[in-house]
């Protein structure tokens, strides 16, 4: 019995079994709800990514000119006939298309959350990698640990969107830059600035992510020493160039460039009380850290040895990310995604700090950290299932009658408050709002209109001017070229 009880600690010390065990518990709990439709949390950006993919599924995979199922003005202020689609480099929907085209054992929205879910596995890894670099090799088990069971991030890492898969570069490209400042070849920096390049394509706020990366390259290069290597400044643009070079190109299509300039600082709400309140207390606070989570951050943040200066570099660069997106990131929570593995990272020191304290008793100090952990993980989920629930699950019903009902190629109206994931339950491109007068928008080429709002407006006058093909208790559909 004593010989199996040595055996097992062996085991638990072993950092390889430790975070084996992690990663197969993190895909377990990912896996929850993966069959949901979209139509649970942020069902409308997630719809808006998987109509992307949808199109390239069933027309070909075309890299300059992603689409998408809306066609109205509602995004761009312009009427966009061709569904232009310009945001991201469409590099997770490639990847989406193409294992769905591949292995089509699954749905396409299963897909999509598996690629999000294997992007989070990986990035898992690679903050073991960067913890233990960093903190030691308890650092890096447990930075693992909190990002794979964080609540929040949970849900986050399996939704159809290319924010995960942005992390999972933008980390991979830190780990390479390491590796390059640990052992002097430039390899691992130009690898490591092609895959910053792909993370800044998927998502340019992973920019922020390069802020620790100069600070560990002053520190052993100095400031004077980078400009002076042509290496760094090769990489900047290896790193940078692709970027510019992707805007240049989506500018000539205006019609396809939904609004932006409303998320640094549309509401002027940066800085005033409600940014606080929302970004440090409701998000980071309650709904990350569940409150008790604090504690051990708090340590993390304490911890001022200049080796550790990394995570606070990391940390203050995505709060600067924040701050300079702040009305995106207080209106949308999702903006947070990227936060993530920064806080990890100071969750793991902090932990590891309170653990070997010496300021406490550790009779009372390590039991408080244990309760806090486990508080922040309960209060966590207790927000976080909220998020997988399909709240209006109507418009699926809806969108499977009209795609019985209307030709493939029947350009639809869907009115469900400008969110995409009623027109994209239908199939079909057209309206996601009615953005004009239903005459004009049956002029530019809107065949059908579908409903789950029996008692709006503009519901009851299509109703009476039109000819009504189907009604329940749930919704309408209404054939507009029938008067």
């Amino acid at each position: 019995m004593s010989k199996i009880i040595e055996q097992l600690k062996r085991l638990l010390k072993n950092e390889y079994f430790l975070i084996s065990i992690i990663l197969i518990f993190a895909f377990l709990a990912r896996l929850y709800k993966i069959n949901n439709p979209i139509a649970d949390w942020h069902s409308w950006r997630q719809a808006d990514t998987a109509s992307v993919t949808k199109i390239y599924v069933e027309e070909g995979i075309n890299l300059l000119y992603p689409r998408y199922h809306d066609i109205s003005s509602i995004q761009t202020g312009i009427f966009n006939p061709e569904g232009l689609r310009f945001v991201e480099f469409p590099v997770f929907n490639v990847i989406h298309a193409s294992l769905y085209n591949t292995f089509a054992t699954f749905s396409l929205e299963v897909w999509g959350r598996l690629l999000s879910i294997f992007s989070s596995l990986i990035s898992t890894y690679i903050l073991y990698l960067l913890g233990k670099r960093f903190i030691g090799k308890w650092g890096g088990i447990l930075s693992a640990f909190f990002f794979a069971f964080l609540p929040f991030n949970i849900y986050f890492s399996r939704v159809i969107l290319p924010e995960p898969l942005a992390v999972s570069f933008a980390l991979f490209s830190m780990w390479l830059f390491v590796k390059f400042l640990d052992g002097e070849k430039s390899l691992p920096l130009y690898l490591s600035a092609i895959s910053f390049a792909i993370a800044m394509l998927i998502k340019p706020f992973v920019f922020f992510y390069g802020l620790p990366l100069f600070y560990l390259a002053v520190k052993k290069y100095g400031l004077k020493g980078l400009f002076k290597d042509k290496r760094f400044l090769l990489a900047v643009d290896i790193a940078l160039v692709p970027f510019f070079v992707w805007r240049i190109w989506i500018n000539q299509f205006p019609a396809g460039i939904p609004f932006w300039k409303w998320a640094f600082n549309g509401d002027k709400i940066r800085f005033r009380p409600a940014f606080w309140r929302w970004i440090f207390v409701e998000r980071l606070g309650r709904l990350i850290l569940g409150t008790w989570g604090l504690i051990p951050f708090s340590f993390g943040l304490l911890k001022t040895k200049k080796e550790n200066y990394f995570n606070l570099m990391f940390f203050f660069g995505v709060v600067l990310y924040a701050v300079v997106f702040a009305t995106a990131s207080v209106r949308h929570d999702y903006y947070q995604i990227t936060m993530i593995p920064a806080i990890s990272l100071l969750l793991a020191q902090g932990t590891i700090n309170l653990w070997q304290t010496k300021n406490f008793e550790n009779w009372l100090a390590r039991p408080l950290l244990i309760f806090s952990i486990a508080m922040m993980l309960m209060a966590g989920a207790y927000q976080a299932k909220e998020y997988y629930k399909i709240n209006r699950p109507e418009i699926i019903r809806a969108g499977a009658a009209l795609d019985r009902i209307a030709p493939k190629d029947a350009i639809v109206i869907a009115p469900y408050n400008g969110d995409t994931a009623f027109l994209y339950q239908t199939g079909r491109r057209g309206w996601p709002a009615i953005d004009d007068s239903i005459d004009r928008i049956i002029e530019k080429g809107a065949s059908f209109y579908v409903s789950v709002d029996l008692n709006h407006p503009d519901t009851q006058m299509v109703e009476e001017r039109f000819r009504v093909v189907e009604k329940t208790s749930e919704y309408i559909i209404v054939d507009l070229r029938t008067q």
